[in-house]
C-alpha cells in the first residue's frame, strides 16, 4: 500500500474548496450591507419590502458579489506559495481546483459582473469594468508593494456602498460617510493583516510596510490612520450638523480605544490576527448605527 498517495477528492471538498475560495460569508456580508445601505441610509425606510423586491437593486448587488468573488479568486491563484506559509489550511487553488478552473472562473465571474451592471446603468458598467482593472492589478501586483495594495482593497471597500449612488442619488452624504468609515476600517486592518503575514509575504519577496519598516514604525502609522480616521468622522457629522450621528461614532470609540490598546500590547502573529478580528466587529458595529443614522 502507498501510504504517500494522495486523499480522494471527494465532491464535498470541491464544493467547500470553493465556498472557501470565494469567502462566501464576506459575499454575504457585501450584500447585506448594500442592502442596509440601500434601506435604511438612501431609503425610503417604509418602502423597505419594494426595496427589497427591487429588481434593479439585486441585480446591481449581484454585479458587486461576482466581482468580489472574482477578485477573491484571482488574489488566491497568485498567493498560492505565500498562503502555503500563511495560511495553509486555507489553500484551495493546486489543492481542491486546477489553477485553469481558478483563471475560468475568474474570467467568467467578471463577464457577468459587468454584464450585470450595464444591464442596470452604463455608469455602473464603467464603474464595474474598473474595480474589474484594480483588482486585477492589485493581486498580480500592487499587493505585494507598501500601501498601495491596501489602498485598492480599502478604496473598493468604500465603493462598494457608494456605487448605489449612483443609481439611487438620495441622501448621497450619509452614504458617503459610510463609505469613508469602510474605507478607513478596511486601511487599517489590510495593513494589520500584512503585519500578520509579514512571514509569509517576506520569504516571497513582498514589500509590504512591515517588511519595510518593520512592525514598530508600521504600529505608528497605524496610529496616524486612526486619529485621522475619527477626527474625519466627526468632521463630516460636524459639517451635516447630525448630533445624533456624531453621537453614535463617539460610542464607536470605545471598541476604537480598545483596538489602539491591543495594537500597542500586539507582538505575535496571533495577536494581529484577533485586531483583524476586531476591526470586523468595529465594521459590523459602524452598520449598526445606520439603523438611528
Amino acid at each position: 500500500m502507498n501510504v504517500s498517495a494522495r486523499p480522494k477528492i471527494t465532491t464535498w471538498d470541491y464544493v467547500t474548496g470553493s465556498a472557501r475560495l470565494v469567502r462566501m460569508t464576506n459575499l454575504v456580508i457585501v450584500a447585506l450591507t448594500q442592502y442596509l445601505t440601500r434601506i435604511l441610509l438612501i431609503g425610503p425606510r417604509h418602502e423597505w419590502r419594494s426595496i427589497v423586491t427591487d429588481l434593479d437593486m439585486f441585480v446591481l448587488s449581484l454585479s458587486t458579489v461576482c466581482i468580489a468573488a472574482a477578485g477573491y479568486i484571482i488574489n488566491d491563484y497568485f498567493d498560492v506559495k505565500i498562503d502555503i506559509v500563511n495560511k495553509p489550511e486555507r489553500v484551495v487553488v493546486g489543492r481542491y481546483l486546477k489553477r485553469r478552473w481558478a483563471m475560468g472562473a475568474h474570467q467568467v465571474l467578471n463577464v457577468v459582473g459587468a454584464v450585470l451592471g450595464l444591464v442596470v446603468s452604463p455608469y455602473i458598467f464603467i464603474i464595474n469594468v474598473f474595480s474589474i482593472t484594480l483588482l486585477w492589478f492589485y493581486s498580480e501586483r500592487y499587493k505585494r508593494l507598501p500601501f498601495i495594495g491596501n489602498f485598492i482593497v480599502s478604496l473598493l471597500t468604500g465603493l462598494t456602498l457608494l456605487i448605489l449612488t449612483v443609481h439611487y442619488p438620495a441622501n448621497r452624504h450619509l452614504v458617503f460617510i459610510y463609505a469613508v468609515f469602510s474605507f478607513f476600517i478596511s486601511l487599517i486592518r489590510e495593513v494589520v493583516k500584512d503585519m500578520e503575514d509579514i512571514r509569509g509575504d517576506e520569504a516571497h519577496g513582498c514589500r509590504t510596510l512591515p517588511i519595510i519598516w518593520g512592525i514598530r514604525r508600521t504600529k505608528t502609522f497605524l496610529y496616524s490612520v486612526i486619529v485621522t480616521f475619527v477626527l474625519t468622522l466627526f468632521v463630516m457629522a460636524r459639517a451635516l450638523q447630525n448630533n445624533l450621528l456624531a453621537l453614535l461614532f463617539l460610542l464607536l470609540l470605545i471598541p476604537i480605544a480598545l483596538l489602539v490598546l491591543r495594537l500597542y500590547q500586539a507582538d505575535t502573529r496571533r495577536d494581529f490576527k484577533e485586531i483583524s478580528s476586531l476591526c470586523k466587529i468595529i465594521m459590523l458595529l459602524g452598520l449598526v448605527t445606520m439603523i438611528w443614522a
